[in-house]
């Protein structure tokens, strides 16, 4: 290739990817004139911004879309000579093949090219040529070289600061001609920073305290009083649920409800004891890897428990990992970095330093989780934990202890109850036979003993089809024989849904090998293979299918070891109601079986409606053999119960056993009669006792909400970069890491998410600090310091006071990431505190408050504009049993609750903004002035 194409190449390359251009610099943004330059070009104020927009398209990070190897992102490659011409040569622009192409007057070399949208304005080339003529001297984005704490500038009016934050403010202030302006009044200081630290206005009490207390430290006084609220845990929450995608619904189709409100107030308990903010992140993201983590730090990692997640049916499991996996990536980056790192999911990014190898590096973090692509349509999915809340806590605390106190005093009765059993047992010789079993929800049951089929209160409900009913010896008196013709159909006698808890139980004898149905509840117009049925297999194993769809959302599992035909066997399976094949049990002849789990969890939600069949599974697989002493209970039965229930002997028979003799649950059935029905008064007190706090006990267990946290898979989960970004297209495989143009793990990090963690909030870290010093000044200011606060790379706003974001994220680290000091020192200073009153003049030299000459104008969020409204109307009540209000709930109808349940009861702790109105989206509401 001859020089002279060798040169058209290169300037096409330079700027043949220009796209719309912008300047940081306001007085460049003001108009095209070129006397408005600053005298002394900054790299990255000035030039960077133009290379940015215009070039890293085809000459950035980004390899693949790179035009002749070309880079204008890197200091080496903008200042590298390719076919004997050099780019950039520092003091001559007429030397630089970049000035020479963007000055031509040819329009073959004039770049950039005739056909681009955009074309270099006459700002931009002598900003250029200045740069080059100066030195062309190259700086690091400034966002990616680790902070400094710079010297507090010198000012002339040393009264005016009342922080350190205040020296940068008025030095910047001065260069730019400008006074900062008067203090605000009182009543205006006074609910400004009430508003900013709790999201409430001051009560007419607190402004006549403070408009009456001359002391110098007044204002300092209520800082204090207001770090020190509660609300403050809530104001500052607001802006980390919405940056946490915080919501209790899942998303995508049906929206179904999650609970994720314990969480929710971790962060605002969190807030309110001060957690440091390195503490607060690593709990967050891997508080599950800390050395014996509590069950706050277990629940603190709900954080990326946050994402939408998927119940719909037919989705690619796989597909919808890769999505869970990559939101947890781009959450946190954008939270925690401010870098758009979700842009290199599919290709190395266009503007930052950011391979896509990076992006998944990162990716295997958080791609470890032993979840599924599909979750619960209405609940948590797994994994999660039980999370009591502070009251339940201290009720559990308190059972516990009573329990205890009553298994002494029952333990201490010990040889008493022996002795009192022993003369019962032997009395019983003489008595009449007892028939006795496990009674308690006991909905139906059916014994086969009489000539019709009957509940457990004598109802008639059987009624059967395909043929007549045929008796038979049973294994508790009659039995129903079944020749695989004939079914009982009992009507309204098991209806369940699959949150329930429910337990079936049955004596079987099978007759031959041949499959058949022992019970099922079936949605025969709709489906064959929805509901519940317990079946012998064809291998003659015991097996269940249990939810809304068999073929693939349902708990499906069978026991390892085959029944024996030709012989009495009792049957039981128990379900907690919590959608997952370790909520269900299977027993043969009392006792529990190991099983083969063929699915493990359904997601979908059903409603029985059919009857209970009995000898058939809907109108087919019917059984072979006789079926006895059918069982319906509205609980599941413990083990020890399972056992009873598969004890047919009768108390009289089992008396008459030797002790040493008795099966477990021969025993247990003695045992549990005497004491519930012969034993005397104070033994009997005494075992319903410790019965009934048992009951309380559970009934306390099962009203503890979950919540869903993060959590390591037992064997690692490969991670792939995946070509476009497409889950079924991997790539090269990679191992855990983080991009290699930041800081490198801390010495002795652990590689998960523990060590991506104590990476993020070590020092060396360019980023973290100041992001969230960042975030924290928009809260106060209304714009951050960068106004981009979700983009501290190449597309994003250099900072309007870099030395103060410095400043303040140095002295973030200094105090031990101390939150609330870090909100006082913003609050405390004269910038904050002054006036927000704007002159014409200065609306026109700084139309939107950069330089912070005044205070800010700003309107209130939402969820402020409402508790405003409540507060100020007096339905905010600190307490339970204020006035009523109406709130719409997702059920589509109106409610009276007690108005601070505009803070939701969940438990014992009441926050405003827990209970966001809402409804179904299906179901349009009724008006809001109701």
């Amino acid at each position: 290739m001859d020089k002279s194409a060798g040169k058209v190449k290169i300037a096409k390359a330079i700027v043949s990817c220009g796209l719309c251009v912008a300047l940081c610099c306001a007085g460049l943004r003001a108009a095209d004139n070129v006397d408005v330059l600053p005298d002394a070009v900054d790299f990255n104020r000035d030039i960077r911004p133009i290379l940015s927009d215009t070039c890293f398209q085809c000459h950035g990070p980004d390899e693949a879309k790179r035009e002749v190897d070309l880079r204008l992102d890197t200091k080496a490659g903008a200042f590298v000579e390719l076919d004997g011409r050099r780019v950039i040569v520092p003091g001559e622009p007429a030397g630089s093949e970049l000035f020479r192409r963007i000055t031509a007057t040819d329009a073959d070399e004039r770049m950039p090219p005739a056909e681009a949208e955009r074309k270099l304005t006459a700002q931009q080339i002598e900003v250029i040529r200045r740069w080059i003529e100066q030195g062309a001297k190259w700086d690091e984005h400034w966002s990616f070289v680790p902070p400094t704490r710079p010297e507090l500038p010198a000012v002339r009016n040393a009264a005016w600061p009342r922080t350190p934050i205040d020296y940068f403010i008025l030095a910047m202030l001065v260069r730019e001609r400008l006074e900062p302006s008067a203090e605000a009044d009182k009543t205006t200081l006074i609910r400004r920073v009430t508003l900013d630290l709790t999201g409430l206005p001051p009560t007419p009490a607190e402004v006549d305290a403070f408009l009456a207390d001359d002391s110098p430290n007044a204002y300092e006084q209520v800082v204090d009083r207001l770090l020190d609220s509660p609300h403050f845990g809530e104001r500052m929450a607001m802006q980390w649920l919405d940056a946490a995608r915080y919501a209790d619904t899942a998303g995508y189709q049906t929206d179904g409800e999650r609970q994720m409100w314990r969480w929710r107030d971790w962060v605002i308990e969190a807030f309110n004891r001060n957690l440091p903010f390195d503490q607060f992140t690593v709990e967050q993201l891997a508080g599950d890897l800390l050395p014996d983590p509590t069950l706050d730090q277990l629940i603190a990692t709900g954080f990326n428990r946050n994402h939408r997640a998927n119940s719909e049916g037919g989705i690619v499991f796989e597909e919808y990992l890769v999505e869970y996996a990559v939101d947890r990536v781009d959450t946190t980056a954008t939270v925690w970095l401010s870098l758009t790192m979700g842009c290199a999911r599919c290709h190395d990014h266009k503007y930052d330093p950011l391979l896509q190898k990076d992006f998944y590096r990162t990716l295997a973090y958080f791609n470890n989780i032993p979840e599924r692509g599909r979750v619960i349509k209405y609940g948590n999915s797994p994994p999660l934990v039980k999370s009591p809340t502070q009251s339940q806590q201290q009720q559990m605390q308190e059972l516990d202890q009573s329990l205890a106190a009553a298994q002494r005093d029952f333990q201490s009765r010990r040889q008493e109850l022996s002795a009192a059993q022993a003369a019962w047992e032997a009395s019983l010789a003489d008595s009449s036979k007892v028939d006795w079993s496990v009674t308690e929800s006991l909905a139906v049951h059916l014994p086969f003993d009489r000539d019709v089929v009957e509940a457990a209160n004598g109802s008639a409900l059987g009624e059967f089809q395909i043929g007549e009913a045929v008796y038979a010896s049973g294994r508790l008196g009659q039995a129903i024989e079944f020749s695989g013709q004939q079914s009982i159909a009992v009507a309204d006698a098991a209806k369940f849904s699959g949150h329930e808890k429910v337990s079936f139980a049955a004596w079987i004898h099978q007759r031959g090998e041949q499959p058949g149905a022992i019970l099922s509840l079936m949605d025969e117009e709709d489906s064959r293979d929805k509901g519940f049925s317990i079946f012998v297999n064809a291998d003659g194993q015991l097996q269940v299918n249990f939810g809304p769809r068999w073929l693939d959302d349902a708990l499906r599992l069978h026991t390892e070891r085959p029944l024996t035909p030709g012989r009495w066997h009792h049957v039981a399976v128990t379900y907690d109601g919590s959608q997952m094949a370790g909520g269900l049990k299977l027993y043969v002849d009392g006792q529990p079986q190991p099983v083969k789990v063929l699915l493990d969890i359904f997601t979908g939600t059903f409603t029985t409606t059919p009857p209970l069949r009995i000898g058939s599974q809907g109108t087919e697989s019917h059984f072979h053999g006789m079926i006895d002493d059918v069982r319906y209970y509205t609980r599941t039965l413990s083990p020890e119960e399972a056992a009873v229930v598969a004890t047919a002997e009768s108390i009289h028979d089992i008396a008459a056993i030797p002790a040493d003799k008795r099966t477990a649950g021969q025993a247990e059935k003695l045992r549990q009669y005497f004491l519930s029905h012969a034993a005397p008064n104070s033994l009997r007190e005494s075992y319903a006792r410790l019965e009934e706090l048992h009951k309380q006990r559970a009934a306390l267990e099962e009203s503890i909400p979950t919540t869903m946290v993060m959590q390591e898979r037992a064997e690692p989960h490969e991670t792939f970069v995946l070509n476009r970004g497409e889950y079924d297209k991997p790539g090269e495989k990679v191992s855990r890491g983080v991009p290699a143009s930041l800081s490198p793990l801390p010495p002795g990090a652990p590689g998960n998410r523990l060590g991506f963690a104590q990476w993020l909030v070590d020092p060396s870290n360019p980023l973290t600090s100041r992001v969230a010093v960042n975030r924290y000044w928009q809260m106060y200011f209304g714009t951050g310091l960068v106004k981009t606060v979700e983009d501290f790379g190449s597309q994003g706003e250099r900072p309007s006071h870099p030395e103060l974001l410095d400043w303040l994220a140095k002295e973030f680290i200094r105090t031990g990431w101390d939150i609330k000091a870090m909100q006082k020192l913003i609050v405390m200073g004269a910038t904050y505190r002054q006036s927000s009153h704007v002159t014409a003049a200065l609306l026109q030299k700084d139309p939107d408050n950069r330089l912070l000459a005044r205070a800010p104008r700003l309107r209130l969020p939402a969820e402020t504009i409402r508790d405003q409204a409540l507060a100020a109307s007096g339905l905010m009540t600190p307490t339970i049993g204020g006035p009523s209000v109406k709130v719409y709930q997702p059920d589509g109808l109106w409610s009276d609750i007690a108005s601070d349940t505009f803070t939701q009861d969940h438990g014992d702790k009441l926050y405003r903004r827990s209970l966001y109105i809402f409804w179904k989206r299906t179901v349009p509401p009724p008006s809001m002035t109701t």
